[in-house]
């Protein structure tokens, strides 16, 4: 059974149980049942809002202010949802992570991009985002002299989904109609606001007082590799091989192609020393690869057990077997094959400098060599191009259907780092197989620090020039950081986790605060997610959100003006319109990609 249908089942006990209470008298009037939705019902704090809202003037110009915002975001909503639903109409989407219809929901565990482990900052962000944004609805209704019948709090089971303020519908009636448009402004207004403080603290004082720990972060071990084997999981950083310091990807690979023994020792967290015995494990695969070895989840792992006849355990052995031939018989435990050696492309460019030299574009393609350089893998042609600089003229070997072709190419420029570019897609690893003597996945702790606005030191972001600079841009980035995966090409970013927290240290002023500054960082990040996210649905102008309401009143406001018979009529028609374009753009959203 999975998790959604848990769910489903949880809240079908908790309605029934709930009802139960009511019929037999035990719950308070204040609280009133509807399926699953409970709503809890109070008078109390409008005193407050009634003292808070004395400045009058003050508290109109800013919901001004936000009427302007909303209607600026109204019109952006409505155009997105109109042209992602004309798109999913004409090409629907194959069904994926991003459009399954669980993670359209703000819960935790059941949206796979949001994981249990941050439900306590979500849940807060969630809170805190719906009192301020009833707050500015109930400090509005004060300050527009509109009564309040009754506030409280909407629970989906025990789940806060909403809150409510209940304006005294009389009194609604009789103010103008700018009042009511401010003050269905008024809640988007405040979680906009509350956004902007939280990013703000987020990019500054809070990220600032998070650097890097020494060593290569760990994201795991592939099933059944030396690393494994050795016990170095998830969490560990490794800081140093074979007695040498290591601070990037590039130091690890270094230093364990230069340990000549097949048994390397390997020092964690700075702490302590596990020893590695070595040996070739395939871990991935790229279909179509001339091997025709397929790495399967769950399966034995392959191992590479000698090349031509040689035994080999490392890959400095399997590179010095294999830099002087560009076709090689490769010996695993899955069978044997002859393979061309070399750098699997498995994408050309259309337009790209090894495109614009005649290569094909529909075709995967192998590349052995450049300017004479052998190159056995996707890091030997990474480090060949990283010799020329843009412009330069070199000859590339590549096996393309069957044949040896030379292509004589202009290098592009590389825009991570400004050196050589063929304009490729590469599969890592030696001719569509990832071969590993050692078998981590690395963390990018550093590129996460650094895309947050911080300093992710020597491990950084080098692969995302230019997207941290400007606030707007860190805020694009903060929120598709749980979609990271999809968007970024890097695992999803749930926050400072108590499973990632070994790769980061403390520092600066708030280094008193230790741990809790990762917990601060991950309240803010999520209080601002969740607000924005709050802020832009509301914002859809479709009856009963404030978009939609605030869309009436701009309907009115125009069709007062025209010389129509019937002018009720026509707001109700305008408003009707757009509401069921919007509705039914969110469920082609939801469910088109599975439907269609």
């Amino acid at each position: 059974m999975n998790t959604l249908l848990w769910v489903l089942v949880g809240v079908l006990v908790y309605s029934l149980v709930a009802k139960a209470l009511q019929i037999r008298g035990f719950l308070p009037d204040a609280i009133r049942l509807q399926g699953p939705i409970a709503t809890i019902h109070t008078r109390r704090g409008r005193a407050l809002l009634t003292r808070l809202a004395r400045p009058k003037r003050f508290w109109r110009a800013y919901s001004n202010l936000g009427v302007g915002v909303a209607l600026v975001i109204m019109a952006g909503m409505f155009l997105l949802l109109l042209f992602q639903a004309m798109t999913i109409l004409r090409n629907p989407p194959p069904p994926s992570a991003v459009n399954q219809p669980q993670n359209f929901l703000v819960v935790p565990g059941v949206n796979d991009f949001l994981p249990l482990a941050v439900a306590p900052e979500i849940v807060f962000g969630l809170l805190l985002g719906l009192v301020v944004h009833e707050g500015g609805h109930g400090l509005l209704c004060r300050v527009e002299d509109i009564d309040i019948e009754s506030m409280g709090v909407v629970f989906l089971a025990l789940i806060p989904v909403g809150a409510f303020v209940e304006p005294d519908e009389e009194s609604q009636r009789e103010a103008d109609r700018g009042g009511r448009t401010r003050m269905f402004a008024a809640g988007v207004t405040n979680n906009f606001v509350l956004t902007a403080v939280a990013f703000a603290l987020l990019f500054g004082p809070v990220i600032g007082a998070v650097g890097i720990a020494p060593g290569v972060a760990v994201d795991g071990a592939y099933e059944g590799s030396p690393a494994a084997t050795a016990g170095i999981a998830n969490g560990d950083r490794i800081t140093a091989v074979a007695g040498t310091a290591v601070e990037t990807d590039g130091d690890m690979d270094d230093a364990l192609l230069a340990a000549e023994n097949r048994t390397v020792s390997v020092e964690l967290n700075g702490e302590r020393t596990v020893r590695v015995e070595r040996s070739l494990v395939v871990v991935g695969s790229v279909a179509g690869n001339p091997a025709n070895v397929s790495v399967e989840s769950g399966s034995d792992p392959i191992r590479v057990t000698a090349v031509n006849g040689t035994p080999v355990n490392t890959r400095g052995e399997f590179r010095a077997a294999t830099v002087d031939r560009e076709f090689a018989r490769i010996e695993t435990t899955a069978g044997d094959a002859v393979v061309p050696v070399g750098a699997y492309v498995t994408r050309v460019a259309p337009n790209g400098p090894l495109a614009n030299a005649s290569a094909p574009t529909n075709a995967s393609l192998i590349v052995t060599g450049i300017d004479g350089e052998r190159v056995t893998s996707s890091d030997s042609l990474a480090r060949v191009l990283d010799e020329y600089d843009e412009g330069a003229r070199v000859p590339v070997r590549a096996y393309v259907d069957g044949e040896f072709e030379t292509y004589d190419v202009r290098l592009g420029e590389n825009p991570r780092d400004g050196r050589g570019f063929l304009g490729v897609d590469i599969f890592p690893g030696t001719s569509g197989l990832l071969v590993t003597d050692f078998g981590v996945r690395s963390y990018p702790a550093g590129t996460y620090l650094e895309l947050l606005g911080g300093d992710g030191g020597s491990s950084a972001a080098a692969s995302f020039p230019g997207l941290t600079d400007s606030p707007l841009s860190l805020v694009y980035v903060a929120l598709v950081l749980p979609l990271a995966s999809v968007v970024l090409g890097i695992p999803n970013f749930p926050g400072f986790t108590p499973s990632v927290t070994n790769f980061y240290v403390v520092q600066g002023p708030l280094a008193p605060l230790g741990d809790g500054v990762f917990i601060l960082a991950n309240t803010l990040f999520w209080a601002a997610w969740v607000n924005l996210q709050l802020g832009l649905f509301n914002c859809i102008p479709g009856y009963p959100l404030d978009g939609g309401r605030i869309l009436r009143m701009c309907a009115e406001a125009v069709v007062s003006r025209l010389p129509v018979g019937d002018p009720e009529r026509l707001v109700r028609t305008v408003t009707t319109g757009v509401g069921l374009t919007m509705l039914a753009s969110l469920i082609l959203m939801i469910f088109g990609p599975q439907l269609l």
